[in-house]
This record gives C-alpha cells, structure tokens and sequence, in this order.
C-alpha cells in the first residue's frame, strides 16, 4: 500500500501554462500529469499518462514541441510503457486562418508493438471557425514513416496525414478540446495510424479545473491499439 500512495498522488493532473500568446507573451510551457488506479478482489493496475509542452510565439512563425511518457502496469506485468516526442512549426505567411505546418516526431510504444518510429512532414491547415470560444480546424500533409517493429519489421513508406482539431468553451467554465488524426500510407492499404485525444474541463476557479482525458491510438499493421481514459485536477497560469 505504501507503494501506492505515490502513485495516488500522481493521480491528479497537476497542469502549470505559462503564457497565452498575444502581443506581449511568446512562450508556453506545459506540464500534465494524469492517472487512474484501480484495486479489487486481489486485482490491482495503475496508469500514469505524463505531457509536457514548450512553444515559441513570433509574428508570422510558431514553434511548439510535445513530450509524452506514458506507463501502466496491471497485476505486477507491464502493459504499456510508451513515449513520444514531436515539434511543431507553423507559418503564417499567407491569407488569415491557412498556415503552413512541419512535423517531426519520434515514437516508442510497448503496447502498440513499436521500437522506434521516426515521422517527418509538411502540410497546409485552415481554420474553419477561429473566435476565442469556437475553434474549428482541418490540415492535411504528406508524412516520411521509418519504422522498426515488434513484430521484426522495419521498413518505411509515406502517409497522408489529415488532423481534425476543435475547441469548444462554454462561459469560460465548461472547456472540450479534442485533436484526431488519420494517417493512412500510400503504398499498403492495411497499413494507417488512428490517434485521438479529447479532454473535457471544468473550471472550480479561475486557476483550477476537473479534467477528463481520453485517449485511443490504433497502429493497424501491428494489430495493436490502446484505449486510456485518465482523470485529475488542472492547474492553470497565464502571464
């Protein structure tokens, strides 16, 4: 039991933002933490699900990068130990709500059966409705895949990539967010990546938030996918 309250601690989402872009600010940084634990009838798990973002703010340019860990046991075996690390560049160089996107990522994930996967790309994205309480945005890119595979494969091909991403804010007391991916490879019909993460606040204060998580990823070409769904507090800063 005492190895648990650690783990009990860690349960609550503990998420510090360290700027809203405007004219003034031009950094961002991100922690989140989120968890569940469940224990009964000699059955015990545990999942930990650890985020942390740092962007950078210009006039025509953005430059965002995004850590995931995310680690879970279940009766004393490993279910999942995965990690993901991405940077984000967005140009702002032509008419109001497109951009230009480029795309670095590199993942690790034991339980969708992936050693090493290095992911680069460049795309376009339009934002559909873009106000402070509705946010409505599509992108669409070509991704470079070079994989190493669990399942003693490594090889590599390119994918369409087509995002879908909205923000939805009630009174500024009820916020959903959600970000979805399809990345579907040119050259092997059996072979996409569905990735979706929706999460829903609501606020206690101005600074403190209940927060919902969920997540799901599907790596087809290895029959391997994942569903969490964490729970917690967030912690918000804006200066």
């Amino acid at each position: 039991m005492k190895k648990l309250i650690p783990i009990l601690l860690l349960s609550f989402c503990h998420r510090l933002v360290f700027a809203q872009f405007n004219d003034t600010t031009h950094y961002h940084a991100n922690l989140n933490t989120t968890g569940s634990i469940n224990r009964a009838d000699g059955d015990n798990s545990y999942l930990l699900n650890n985020v942390f973002n740092f962007g950078i703010k210009e006039k025509s340019i953005t430059l965002n990068s995004s850590n995931n860990w995310v680690y879970g046991k279940q009766n004393n075996t490993e279910t999942n130990n995965d990690f993901s690390s991405s940077l984000f560049i967005n140009l702002f160089k032509t008419f109001p709500h497109f951009y230009y996107w480029g795309l670095l990522n590199y993942n690790t994930s034991y339980s969708l059966k992936i050693n090493n996967q290095l992911l680069a790309g460049l795309g376009v994205a339009y934002s559909v409705v873009d106000q402070k309480n509705i946010y409505i945005n599509f992108s669409d890119g070509v991704l470079f895949d070079q994989s190493d595979l669990l399942v003693n494969e490594v090889y590599h091909t390119y994918r369409n990539s087509f995002r879908f991403v909205f923000h939805f804010s009630f009174n500024d007391v009820v916020v959903v967010d959600g970000s979805n991916f399809l990345q579907n490879s040119f050259s092997r019909s059996n072979d996409y990546i569905i990735k979706s993460i929706i999460t829903a606040s609501f606020r206690l204060r101005k600074w403190i938030s209940l927060t919902t998580a969920f997540n799901y990823n599907k790596m087809n070409i290895t029959q391997s996918q994942n569903l969490l769904l964490t729970y917690g507090l967030t912690l918000d800063k804006y200066f």
